[in-house]
């Protein structure tokens, strides 16, 4: 048995990929370890992810804190549910996971049964479970469980060929090229995208990029797709490859078509409607970058932000892993658009510099001319303050215009009381 270890940071996207299996009947829950039973005894994503939540919201900085493993017997191994089941319990305790809330789920979409198991690897006070020496201690496991439920032995080759785990791809372990195409070829199974925009944020996630590309070779137009594997950075690394290698789902002709059906599909209203509410509520939740990621991914939703060189969002891309459907922000409406999050995450620091600018260029003319060209009034008819919810200027303005007056008052105050002074030395 072979035992193959996936380590990220999207927990909803490995529960929905194998929730999805069940979804389309190839595939069941077999066991669950410190998660919220239901009455029916059926799960939901957002139903299982609740379970981890405490100790997501614990963690400490741990940034790959989701787990994915697939415990494949040898093909030639008849396994019943019993078996997988005390495999697994096995198998969780001697790697230190057994205190861990998991789900166990039996895939039976190709010829060889196996099982995928979706836990976490930080405990209950959001410390990092240890992973040292984690392959060689699994593969000892592996052994060991392989002679106690008399297994046959299986090689990594053997049984890993029909499949790979759906998770970001890593290029430091090599075969890059399997890594890609498993994903690859799995997306358009379980995710409506609509664009090259669209598809190309999708795969960000499993750290990939697509670039087309055209040539032209003995007088034709030639045109194709490279395929390139990313550090955690989003930079590329190692060598593209070709859309031929890895896959008909892969092709540019394939993809096109994809997109067109995909838009044709993309009138689902209670989708819009939901995904347009987490924004919605992050938006008027927090004020940056960071903490609004963290809240829609709480809720099942990914962001992608893509930005020039000077640090200008010119595309913002979201992901509901709940509906399987891939938004280009424009796409929800104007609010929702890349230039809409510009204002509010990095804008809403510009209208300060420009107020501190504008007190700094008054004259004593500027207040006593109202309509003076840089008085208060043309400041803000001018559009000065992009943002209407700008508490800290709106508070600033308020604050200058105080202190205006209370430096009106003291003035006059001082005034009166020399005038009382000189009369009294009279």
């Amino acid at each position: 048995m072979i035992a193959k270890i996936g380590r990220g940071s999207n927990l909803y996207g490995a529960l929905a990929y194998n929730v999805a299996k069940i979804e389309k009947g190839k595939g069941e829950i077999l066991l669950t370890n410190k998660v919220i039973e239901t009455p029916s005894g059926r799960y939901t994503v957002s139903q299982l992810t609740k379970s981890f939540e405490p100790y997501l919201v614990a963690n400490r900085n741990t940034e790959k804190h989701t787990l994915h493993i697939s415990l494949n017997p040898n093909p030639k191994d008849e396994v019943d549910d019993e078996c997988f089941i005390e495999m697994v319990q096995d198998y969780m305790r001697e790697m230190n996971y057994e205190k861990q809330p998991f789900v166990v789920f039996k895939h039976t979409d190709i010829d060889r049964t196996h099982i995928h198991i979706v836990s976490v690897c930080v405990d209950e006070d959001g410390r990092k479970i240890s992973d040292r020496f984690e392959k060689k201690r699994s593969m000892n496991i592996c052994r060991e469980l392989e002679k106690k439920y008399g297994l046959l032995s299986a090689t990594e080759k053997d049984s890993l060929k029909n499949e790979m785990i759906f998770n970001p791809v890593d290029y430091r372990t090599g075969n890059i090229k399997r890594q890609i195409a498993s994903v690859v070829k799995r997306l358009p199974e379980y995710y409506q995208f609509k664009t090259w925009g669209e598809y190309n944020a999708l795969l960000s996630l499993f750290l990939i990029t697509v670039e087309k590309v055209e040539g032209e070779m003995n007088g034709e137009i030639k045109r194709g797709l490279l395929y390139f594997p990313l550090n955690q950075h989003g930079e590329r690394v190692g060598n593209p490859f070709k859309a031929s290698l890895l896959g008909k789902n892969a092709g540019l002709d394939t993809l096109e078509i994809y997109f067109i059906k995909c838009k044709e599909l993309s009138t689902n209203a209670k989708a819009i409607e939901d995904i347009k509410t987490v924004i919605d509520h992050a938006v008027r939740s927090v004020d940056n970058e960071r903490d609004f990621k963290k809240l829609v991914a709480s809720q099942g939703i990914s962001t992608v932000v893509r930005r020039n060189e000077t640090g200008r969002i010119y595309g913002i891309t979201f992901i509901d892993h709940h509906s399987r459907i891939v938004w280009n922000g424009s796409g929800l409406g104007k609010y929702f658009s890349a230039n809409s999050f510009n204002e509010r995450w990095i804008d809403r620091i510009q209208p300060d510099k420009k107020l501190k600018s504008w007190v700094n260029s008054l004259t004593d003319k500027d207040f006593i001319t109202p309509e003076g060209p840089n008085s208060l009034f043309a400041f803000l008819s001018a559009g000065q303050i992009p943002d209407p919810y700008d508490d800290h200027l709106l508070e600033g303005i308020g604050g200058l215009l105080a202190f205006e007056n209370e430096e009106d008052h003291q003035e006059e105050d001082f005034a009166h009381r020399m005038k009382n002074k000189r009369k009294r030395k009279r």
